[in-house]
């Protein structure tokens, strides 16, 4: 039998560790690689590193004049890198709270940025372009203009090929080796955000027109998924490969991409119902070698879920008050979940 509280309900296994607050909406979170300290940003610009262990903050970053977008932990180091609103890439000594390299992101913001998991390059977004920079700050590459804004990159798992994802495909590249696509994944519509299974053998995006759209990239076949809604840009895969979690919507929606020869075609998604009916997910993170998936919304909830637990999926949850729990993250080592709050207010769980 699953363990009850006093209350009745079901153990709690999403435990509060610490709580703090940045000046404004928290609108990225990122770990560093040992797990020892988590970076914030307030979408007004500030950056702190805070001490994922005690809260207390280590350092205040200024971050980006009219706006930090988003920012990313170097997988293997002490760089902290940043994209805003004054049309810059910022690099971050995290180590001296000093800031190490200021780049040209190319148009007037930058919005997004991935690190390579060797920690050795950095691919940002800027307008309809994308650069891959060299931790040193060095430029390798300009990738072609595309036809509309790029509104995600990701690194395809297992390779040195970075996908860019803009208005009518979802176009692949070797930024080491020539400005060619090595593929073009052409479809007519606006995606929003993507998301490469594991083992790199599926791109999912999610879409203005609240569709979910499956490439099985080798073969090159499509399928969508519809019925969401409202616009999608929640998607995590779980370490298998085998589950998509979506967002469109206040439900959690799992699909089985291993459900039959022709993966989720035809077939319903688990249904996770725990946010208020009128509030939307704003995220979506699953552990990246476990089981458990983190949600979070407009209600201010953020909800711990083990899918494939018979006896109930929903194992954890918390409430911010006063405002949109609005980013997630896992640490690198699975153990804690770092959320941020609309209000400014940060909090750092254990997932037991």
């Amino acid at each position: 039998m699953a363990r009850i509280n006093i209350f009745g309900r079901p153990e709690n296994r999403l435990r509060p560790v610490w709580q703090a607050s940045v000046p404004d909406h928290a609108i990225s979170v990122a770990w560093s690689p040992d797990a020892s300290r988590l970076a914030v940003a307030a979408v007004s610009g500030p950056i702190t590193i805070f001490d994922a262990n005690s809260g207390k903050p280590i350092h205040q970053l200024k971050g980006h004049g009219f706006g930090t977008a988003a920012i990313a932990w170097q997988p293997t180091g002490n760089l902290l890198a940043s994209v805003g609103q004054d049309s810059k890439v910022r690099m971050w000594d995290t180590a001296s709270g000093q800031e190490a390299k200021a780049l040209d992101a190319g148009a007037s913001w930058a919005e997004k940025l991935v690190w390579h998991p060797s920690g050795q390059y950095l691919a940002t977004t800027a307008g309809k372009k994308a650069k891959v920079w060299t931790a040193a700050g060095e430029l390798v590459r300009e990738l072609p203009q595309q036809a509309g804004t790029v509104m995600d990159l990701k690194w395809r798992p297992g390779t040195n090929h970075l996908t860019l994802l803009a208005y009518g495909s979802a176009t692949t590249y070797d930024p080491f080796q020539d400005v060619e696509p090595v593929k073009m994944l052409a479809w007519k519509g606006s995606p929003l955000a993507m998301a490469w299974s594991a083992d790199g053998a599926i791109l999912a995006h999610g879409n203005q027109d609240s569709t979910v759209h499956f490439w099985y990239y080798d073969a090159v076949r499509d399928l969508q998924m519809w019925g969401y809604r409202t616009k999608v840009r929640e998607l995590a895969w779980d370490f298998t490969s085998r589950y998509l979690a979506t967002g469109g919507g206040p439900v959690v929606c799992i699909w089985d991409c291993q459900a039959g020869p022709r993966g989720p075609e035809g077939t319903k998604p688990m249904m996770l119902v725990g946010h208020d009916e009128d509030a939307n997910l704003t995220a979506l993170a699953y552990q990246a070698r476990g089981f458990l998936l983190a949600s979070s919304a407009l209600d201010g909830k953020v909800l711990l879920w083990q899918p494939t637990n018979r006896r109930g999926a929903q194992v954890g949850e918390f409430a911010f008050q006063g405002g949109e729990a609005s980013t997630i993250a896992w640490s690198p080592d699975d153990k804690s979940l770092a959320a941020g709050c609309g209000t400014g207010a940060v909090a750092v769980f254990r997932a037991g």
